[in-house]
């Protein structure tokens, strides 16, 4: 059986013929502080409600993993999915829908109309901090899944964001960056899936990026989001702008920025008004700006007299938001390799059963289950490697989990050990909370401060508790975010003044790394008391408030080398050896960009003695972007599992134990070293980053480099194998692929379909053009039918400005991934 790649047709959210009529009735009977104040939220998440005209306040949320609400804090828990690199690794825009009617289940609950979702940016460069957050390198892929998810949000009432619009790749400098990018490759990748989503999806928001883009700041850029967006897409959505991004009210406005985010402070509001009566902004721009944000009530429901576009008895029936869970992280797995079939192991096996396995790794009793920064949310529950290998083995088991080595270099939030709680005083000492904390990060919003604490009234906020070592010698300990503060550690300073760099990130709060602060040499099993004292708390930039610092951790490091020895030895004694490998919040986060692939610590070396030590060896790799794996080679099987969200460990004993096939193919290339990455640059130089590279990022580079990656673009396996035995192409375009399964499992194939450029005509070697999943039993015989689309022969044309199809002899080729074709075709274009 086939299942097609698009996403279906976004035509069960249609709008009423009346939205038009009570748009224009409603802005109508608003003055200019009216319609100004519309455009301006009210506050970090909302937009005012204006009961003249029957309009509710309109809620957001950040996405794109789970929903968080207009708190974050883990009081207010969310269901937490993989991250979007393991759903576009599902290759499946199907499974994609699944998950966008979950998260609106989930905006439902917690009062959300509109999900600040999906991240449509490409993988320009496997060193960019918010890798993990979008899609793939290949604009084509990107567009099918987002299209998947958007239909899937806004099919349920609730309205998606596409994000951020354009060329967001990297995040250093990136309120400041200008991204020079030439026209055409402007077009034809990073441009591209936010018109293919667009067009095929219809999604009633979009969010205007930090960055400027040829030396416009996104946000006031006519051309982008005036000319290309709406007079040539047809957009009719809200364009609202990432938040704080909106620098100037005039510019703004006559730029298409519809929403300045977030209130109540912005560009708009009283500043709008005032520009408009004075003549220095055009009234039309803003009566233009209105409907939009109308509209969009209209479409959700929220303006009277509209029924919403996707009304309760039209949208899809509930889901079982953990399973849904489950099945993603399950389908998202990428097998890189499984030397002599390995996986899935059989629990029964008699030496399995006898001699057990060791689990391994700091990351399999903790897992890893979601990338840093604003699309952080906190899971109700999260099922940990360990747990979900426990769960799922048969009773006598032995199962035996060793740490192995620290994650990292570096400082982690205060967990293992810690017994923390935060007190809340105001100025005249009076204790406003006391709060426990499930570890040494806390993230509050000023209008959701535990026990319901007056912000303003806040003087100062300390975490504190007791630390209980493991390990003899000298702990590091340290401060996270901005302020004033006095860490003390069994009753020493290590550190009492004030941080705050000139240079950070406008939200280095929240973003930013943790800092050293001292050491303190400590017995295991010793408890001290710990405390860190915030004497500025009250973080505000903006219109942002809250409440973000934390307390810092890293072990005594020469306990590292007993940690690794025990590791190797319970590896020694098993019959299996699994390894989970991971990256940390400091690796990969928003607000900062890699500057290396290597796995942080000694996480390498502990997988190459454990190799040694066990030829049955399988490393599980628990990150959400490329990372450098020299060991390769030398262990029996090698399973990526991108950030799986809170299911990901029941997740991964269905895959490991043969109870679901590891389903997904690579969305992106994977380098085997940096250093052979044809796209690294990521720092501006004088404040700007130049696309040199044009339209060669991804498989699309690699085609004609000088390296070979690691894994190729679209690579996979799984646990049967394929055949693909015969490929037709019809007049209409359309190829029909048939493949056999000729191992002895069930199994999922993807049927990828690329497009080779006539000889003489720039361009890569080969691009994606449509792809196919089909299931099989084992010897069974499917067909998948593939559309190729127009714009697979097509380029832009910078002389004549738009869109040219190209005359020649074609090569189409199906293929198990970007480099490796297995059957071909010619498709000649007269000129």
């Amino acid at each position: 059986m086939a299942s097609p790649a698009g996403s279906g047709a976004a035509d069960t959210y249609a709008d009423a013929p009346d939205y038009h009529r009570l748009v224009e009735a409603a802005i109508a009977r608003l003055d200019p502080d009216a319609k100004a104040r519309l455009l301006s939220g009210q506050d970090l998440w909302s937009l005012p409600a204006l009961p003249e005209i029957g309009l509710a306040s309109l809620v957001m949320s950040d996405g794109p993993v789970g929903v968080r609400g207009s708190g974050w804090s883990p009081d207010d828990p969310s269901l937490t999915l993989p991250s979007p690199t393991a759903l576009a690794a599902s290759w499946d825009p199907a499974l994609a829908r699944t998950v966008g009617r979950v998260l609106a289940q989930e905006a439902h609950r917690k009062g959300v109309h509109v999900l600040l979702a999906p991240t449509i940016n490409l993988h320009r460069s496997p060193l960019s901090g918010r890798h993990f957050e979008a899609y793939s390198e290949d604009p084509l892929l990107t567009a099918r899944i987002g299209a998947g998810y958007v239909t899937g949000l806004q099919e349920s009432g609730v309205a998606a964001t596409l994000k951020h619009f354009v060329a967001n790749d990297a995040e250093t400098e990136r309120f400041t960056v200008d991204n020079h990018v030439g026209e055409q490759t402007l077009r034809e990748l990073y441009l591209a899936p936010f018109e293919e989503i667009i067009a095929t999806a219809r999604p009633w928001l979009l969010m205007s990026a930090y960055n400027s883009v040829n030396g416009s700041t996104m946000t006031e850029h006519r051309a982008l989001q005036i000319g290309v967006l709406r007079e040539e897409w047809g957009f009719d959505g809200v364009v609202v702008s990432d938040w704080l991004a909106a620098r100037d009210t005039v510019r703004a406005i006559e730029g298409g920025l519809d929403v300045a985010m977030p209130g109540p402070h912005t560009v708009y509001g009283p500043a709008l008004a005032a520009a408009v009566r004075n003549g220095t902004a055009d009234e039309t721009a803003m009566d233009e700006a209105v409907r939009h944000v109308l509209l969009l009530a209209a479409r959700l429901g929220l303006l009277k007299g509209a029924g919403p576009a996707a009304p309760a008895d039209r949208r899809p029936s509930p889901l079982d938001g953990a399973a849904v869970a489950r099945d993603t992280a399950a389908r998202s797995f990428v097998l890189l390799r499984n030397e002599g079939g390995i996986l899935p192991l059989d629990p029964a096996d008699d030496t399995i059963s006898g001699d057990g396995i060791a689990l391994i790794g700091h990351a399999a009793r903790h897992a890893r289950i979601l990338g840093g920064g604003s699309a952080t949310v906190f899971p109700g529950h999260v099922v940990s490697p360990l747990d979900g290998l426990r769960a799922a083995l048969p009773a006598g088991t032995p199962l035996t989990w060793a740490q192995g080595a620290d994650l990292s270099e570096g400082l982690n939030s205060a967990a293992d050990g810690f017994t923390l709680r935060a007190v809340l005083h105001g100025a005249d000492g009076k204790v406003l909370a006391d709060t426990p904390l499930p570890d040494g990060r806390i993230r509050w919003m000023a209008e959701t401060l535990p026990g319901g604490a007056d912000f303003d009234a806040l003087d100062s906020v300390e975490l504190l508790g007791t630390f209980t070592p493991r390990t003899d010698g000298p702990h590091t300990f340290g401060t996270r975010g901005l302020g004033a503060f006095r860490l003390t550690v069994d009753g020493a300073t290590l550190f009492d003044g004030l941080h705050r760099p000139a240079d950070a990130d406008p939200l280095e709060a929240v973003t930013g790394r943790p800092v050293p602060r001292g050491t303190v040499d400590m017995r295991a099993g010793h408890p001290v008391e710990v405390s860190l004292l915030a004497r500025e708390p009250r973080m505000s930039y903006g219109s942002l408030r809250g409440v973000t610092f934390g307390l810092a951790h890293r072990e005594a490091p020469g306990e590292e080398d007993r940690l690794i020895e025990e590791a190797v030895a319970a590896a020694r004694a098993a019959h299996t050896a699994i390894v989970v490998v991971a990256t940390t919040e400091t690796v990969e986060s928003e607000g900062f960009d890699r500057s290396s692939l290597r796995l942080p610590g000694r996480q390498d070396e502990l997988v190459a003695r454990v190799a040694a030590a066990n030829p049955r060896t399988l490393v599980v790799v628990n990150a959400g972007a490329p990372v450098e794996m020299p060991w390769r080679e030398d262990v029996a099987a090698v399973l990526l599992t991108w950030f799986p969200g809170e299911q990901g460990g029941a997740a991964l004993a269905d895959v490991l134990l043969g109870r679901a096939e590891p389903g997904g193919r690579l969305p992106t290339t994977w380098p085997a070293r940096l250093n052979d990455a044809p796209v690294r640059q990521v720092t501006p130089q004088g404040g700007v980053l130049r696309y040199d590279e044009d339209t060669s990022i991804g498989y699309r580079a690699w085609q004609r480099h000088r390296a070979e990656p690691a894994y190729a673009f679209g690579y996979g396996q799984g646990y049967t194998t394929w055949e693909h035995e015969h490929l037709v192409l019809a007049d209409d375009r359309t190829l029909r692929v048939r493949v056999r399964n000729t191992g002895s499992r069930p199994g999922r194939e993807v049927v990828q379909v690329y497009v080779s450029a006539p000889e003489g005509l720039k361009g890569p070697d080969r691009r994606l053009a449509g792809f196919a999943s089909v299931t099989a039993d084992p010897g069974e015989s499917v067909e998948a039918d593939i559309a190729l689309p127009e714009r697979a022969f097509q380029i832009w044309d910078t002389a004549t400005r738009n869109w040219t199809t190209r005359p020649g002899r074609y090569v189409i080729q199906v293929a198990r991934h970007a480099m490796s074709p297995t059957l071909d075709a010619e498709l000649h274009i007269p000129g």
